[in-house]
């Protein structure tokens, strides 16, 4: 049975624009779709200096701001953090949690994955929650069980109610950064595997009892994330449970990520018509 889910495409700007150089590319982005209907969410994601001037252009426009990262802690002597009633009271509306470049330069773990997910949820901020193995995993073989453990570590303590504010990325280290892009089939393979944990997780929780199967994974909207570009988004959007794109360097530029965008829009145009045919 098809699935209504959430099409989104996410700008990642991680460490690049001065604020003057975020408002501009951010005009661009917003220029570019004010007038278009039938969008994918669109999520644009600056360096914490720009975010003030990213929200500003974005005000009343179709566009969200969201923020690479945040502190679990609502406040304290954590210094150079940023805590999630920082970010809400902006007007910030989705962040990044557990980014690759997080868990390998900066000491993220799965249980701070967590327990920033727990503190997402309870400020009202959509988390987008990024998994995926090293190139060492994956030549060892060990794709599906570092996706499976990280998924399943990020849950912990998150009841099921709450999955219907979560997204999940899915990014292959090797392939971020490095222009080596994931097999569109193999992306959506680890997609689905992603989906079915979220499944399993529920079900477990809900005492063990025979039939007792949870659907909630069906519902979270899981992105691609690692070397994206307009050449090749179109591929993996076509396929079924890959919802999105989670951009880094293309999303910089904004003639690429408008295009990415487009690609959102026909993919959301083409499940929204095979619901109509379906009947759901």
């Amino acid at each position: 049975m098809t699935t209504q889910r959430k099409t989104i495409i996410a700008g990642n700007w991680k460490m690049n624009k001065t604020p003057k150089e975020a408002r501009e590319l951010a005009s661009a982005v917003v220029e570019s779709v004010k007038t278009k209907t039938d969008l994918p969410e669109i999520v644009l994601c600056p360096a914490f200096v720009a975010l003030h001037d990213v929200l500003e252009v974005a005000k009343g426009t179709p566009v969200n701001v969201g923020a690479q990262h945040m502190d679990y802690r609502d406040e304290g002597a954590f210094t150079g953090e940023i805590s999630p009633v920082m970010l809400t009271s902006m007007g910030v509306t989705h962040v990044i949690i557990g980014h690759s470049e997080r868990r390998q330069f900066f000491g993220e773990t799965n249980a701070t994955v967590n327990l920033r997910l727990k503190a997402a949820l309870k400020h009202k901020l959509i988390p987008i929650v990024c998994v995926g193995e090293s190139l060492d995993e994956r030549e060892e073989g060990l794709t599906d069980a570092v996706v499976r453990r990280q998924v399943a570590a990020a849950l912990i303590d998150i009841d099921e109610e709450s999955t219907k504010t979560l997204v999940f990325a899915y990014e292959p280290v090797w392939a971020i950064g490095t222009g080596k892009t994931c097999e569109a089939a193999e992306a959506n393979r680890v997609c689905l595997l992603i989906r079915g944990v979220v499944n399993e997780f529920y079900s477990r929780a809900e005492g063990g009892h025979k039939g007792a199967k949870s659907t909630a994974g069906d519902h979270v909207p899981i992105l691609y994330g690692g070397s994206v570009k307009a050449s090749n988004v179109d591929e993996q959007l076509a396929l079924p449970d890959i919802d999105g794109s989670l951009v880094g360097g293309a999303s910089l530029n904004a003639g690429e990520f408008q295009s990415i965008i487009v690609a959102g829009a026909k993919r959301q145009t083409t499940m929204a018509s095979k619901l109509t045919r379906s009947g759901t």
